[in-house]
């Protein structure tokens, strides 16, 4: 339980982290709260010879409403999440997701850009961003670019991240006034990844579906964003059949692996579970 040696870096810009990175090459890895990476060096299963902490770098904890977008810096923390009025007043599924993630002690810590940049399927934010349709600005040698949710994971702790580049903010468009949300998480204990987890977020008007985006969590080798079981409510009254249409086309893009949460075949009904729940709670709150 105790880490291999290692070289600590503390840049204080994003530019001098960037230049760290490509310089020490794949033996180096960035530290944000460290809640993922930290506990792969004590088991060994992570061994980087440089650690370039992002803690010192200035302008990446900003939190402001730009436009029609929420803009969230990478190392703003879960509690912070959890304590902002503004996200709470604009886009409160996240606050619901964050108070479900591991505990108090790591949220004080953990960070929404390493919840989304490290890539790993447990991890409650990345397939809510997909539901949020969000994007993420890399930062690397060449300037910034912005990559959509949707497309930044390949694999498991496989992402769209370039040598050297980090992701450095996330943008959300912010739902429209009235909408319906949920984020429903099964897991073993307190603390633990997501046997599965849903988030929903859907409109309505005059009793009718107008828009639903679904993000699957745990139930692949990344987040899982369920197109076409968003297609199938959208015009629906969310009556029981097309509702069991959704849950059925979420689950058959499911492949989860066989664990110590339970075999496959019964997590994936559990994230059709989890839809359900999740689905039920946006109704109730969906301005209609």
């Amino acid at each position: 339980m105790i880490p291999g040696t290692f070289d600590y870096h503390r840049p204080t810009t994003v530019e001098s982290a960037v230049a760290l990175l490509l310089q020490l090459g794949e033996d180096a890895r960035p530290l944000a709260g460290g809640h993922s990476l930290i506990p792969l060096m004590k088991t060994r299963l992570s061994a980087p010879e440089h650690l370039v902490d992002l803690a010192a770098i200035e302008g990446l904890r900003r939190l402001e409403h730009v436009g029609d977008h929420v803009v969230i810096g990478a190392m703003t923390t879960q509690h912070a999440v959890i304590n902002s009025t503004l996200l709470t007043d604009l886009v409160p599924i996240l606050r619901e997701t964050a108070l479900v993630i591991a505990d108090p002690q790591i949220r004080y810590k953990g960070t929404i850009g390493g919840n989304c940049a490290n890539g790993d399927p447990g991890n409650d934010m990345p397939a809510l961003m997909q539901c949020l349709g969000a994007s993420y600005q890399l930062t690397g040698t060449g300037g910034h670019r912005e990559v959509s949710a949707r497309d930044f994971y390949l694999g498991a702790y496989e992402t769209a991240l370039a040598p050297g580049e980090i992701l450095t903010e996330i943008r959300i468009p912010v739902p429209p006034a009235g909408h319906g949300y949920g984020y429903e998480k099964l897991k073993r204990k307190v603390g633990d990844y997501a046997t599965a987890a849903a988030a929903v977020v859907i409109t309505m008007a005059a009793g009718t579906c107008t828009s639903a985006s679904i993000g699957l969590t745990n139930v692949s080798e990344t987040p899982l964003w369920a197109a076409e079981a968003g297609r199938i409510l959208v015009g629906s009254t969310l009556d029981a059949a097309t509702v069991n249409a959704a849950v059925a086309a979420a689950e058959a893009i499911t492949n989860p692996a066989s664990d110590m949460r339970g075999p496959a075949e019964y997590r994936t009904k559990m994230a059709g579970i989890m839809l359900r729940r999740a689905l039920e709670r946006a109704r109730v709150r969906a301005t209609v």
